[in-house]
């Protein structure tokens, strides 16, 4: 794929609600060792890592230790419990990437789990590589030049030489920016990073990683994930710093940059951390990984349930290699999305049990939270197709906060969503502000120059 035949969204590929349902995807996705992906039934995606430890050359062997007892241990407890398929996912930390020798050969040790367990148990299963972008280590940072991109490309590919059936990445363009609008509330700065900066660096960005997939056969370009925007805002609001109604609204717009890498090649599986995926499954068809009350062991959310209503892959973020009365962390919560997964596929092998499944995980949640109400299948169709109608980056992510806006604004008048006098304020706050922005980016970008212009590089955005 070159830059001639980018893919342009302008239609949902699922225009109905009735249509967004767990475990299916019009683009199921076939990947790592006979695994399909959004064919009719949930997998887990295991999320694991160290527990507190340095990681240096001295405890290295340790470190590949903990590794190779937590791929032995997560597949122990799958085959016991008869699991139809699993992903395991390899978050690197950042010294791995930073060595990127050192993610390789972590990503090794743990497909060599993978096949052995295939040839044994016949278990179709892959592996989702993950690494850590590492590019914001000076400031302002340099996105597209220096020694960090460069460890980050070369981590990238040897990983996917090593046996990485996905690779996936937390991109960070335009956080930057975003971080320190978040700080003051500053939605116009918001903004100004979810629709002019981030999207530029992840177009840039997937297209490398498109390419260095394509040299590696059998890798798939996965998914990205607004995790240091969105995910900052909701815990952000968790911790009573930010009024839950932006985190919400910054939840829906963040949709606009995670699109921009399927835009460039990706297919899936989103990441598990992109609470944006049902508005990316909408648009584009392709499979998602969602978390929510099984991540409790990385983060709280007030997204418990509805996370799963649209999810292909049911994941449960990261959780550390400790000690539990049961056993090491890793391999219980292998137990609990299994049992998860085991529910929600039993479900959807009845009449109409997959739409009645959804329904429940997503009245559990909806009207409970206004960062819940905007991950309703309902508001994901509304914020999916005002992100389609709109022609630029910019102008979609002031559509997705209008259409964010008007969920809550529908919920408040049909008395389901109650929130307090400060957060009706701030979302009138919000409305208010989206009406005022300029036509043209390129104002905005003028506009901010002052506030924001010694935060970002210019060239590392194409700007």
């Amino acid at each position: 794929m070159n830059e001639r035949t980018i893919r342009e969204y302008s239609t949902l590929a699922i225009p109905s609600q009735d249509q967004l349902l767990y475990g299916v995807s019009p683009h199921p996705l076939t990947c790592g060792l006979g695994l399909t992906i959004g064919a009719g039934q949930v997998f887990p995606e295991i999320n694991f890592t160290l527990p507190a430890m340095n990681i240096e050359p001295e405890t290295w062997p340790d470190v590949v230790a903990h590794y190779d007892e937590m791929a032995a241990q997560i597949l122990r407890r799958a085959v016991s419990l008869s699991v139809p398929g699993i992903l395991l996912e390899f978050e690197l930390l950042p010294p791995m990437t930073e060595c990127p020798e050192w993610g390789a050969e972590i990503t090794t040790v743990l497909k060599r789990h993978l096949i052995a367990c295939h040839e044994k148990h016949h278990l179709p299963c892959a592996l989702r590589v993950t690494p850590t972008d590492i590019r914001d280590q000076q400031k302002p940072p340099l996105m597209r030049t220096g020694e960090p991109w460069q460890r980050l490309k070369r981590s990238l590919e040897l990983c996917a030489a090593a046996g990485a059936d996905i690779l996936s990445i937390e991109s960070i363009g335009g956080k930057e920016v975003n971080d320190q609008a978040l700080m003051y509330g500053d939605f116009q700065g918001i903004v100004f990073a979810l629709g002019v900066l981030a999207p530029r660096d992840v177009s840039w960005l997937w297209t490398e990683i498109r390419d260095i997939c394509a040299e590696h056969p059998g890798v798939v370009p996965g998914g990205d994930s607004a995790c240091g925007f969105a995910n900052t805002a909701m815990q952000l609001a968790h911790q009573k710093m930010l009024p839950e109604v932006l985190a919400a609204v910054v939840r829906a717009m963040s949709a606009v940059r995670s699109l921009a890498a399927f835009e460039q090649g990706a297919i899936g599986p989103s990441k598990d951390c992109a609470y944006e995926g049902p508005v990316i499954k909408a648009i584009t068809g392709y499979p998602i990984s969602m978390e929510g009350k099984s991540a409790s062991c990385a983060h709280f959310s007030p997204l418990g349930n509805i996370a799963a209503a649209m999810c292909d892959l049911w994941s449960n973020e990261s959780v550390q290699n400790v000690r539990l009365l049961s056993g090491n962390a890793p391999e219980a919560y292998t137990e609990l999305l299994a049992y998860d997964c085991r529910l929600m596929n039993t479900a959807a092998a009845n009449q109409g049990g997959a739409l009645q499944m959804r329904n429940w995980m997503t009245e559990s949640d909806e009207w409970l939270s206004p960062q819940a109400a905007v991950l309703s299948p309902d508001a994901t169709i509304r914020i999916a197709a005002a992100i389609v109608a709109a022609d630029t980056p910019y102008h979609r992510v002031i559509a997705a906060g209008n259409a964010a806006v008007r969920v809550l604004k529908d919920g408040i008048e049909r008395q389901k969503l109650h929130i307090t006098r400060k957060e009706h304020q701030w979302l009138t706050r919000i409305d208010d502000a989206l009406r005022a922005f300029p036509a043209d980016e390129g104002a905005l970008l003028l506009e901010l120059e002052s506030q924001y212009g010694s935060l970002y590089d210019k060239a590392s955005y194409g700007l």
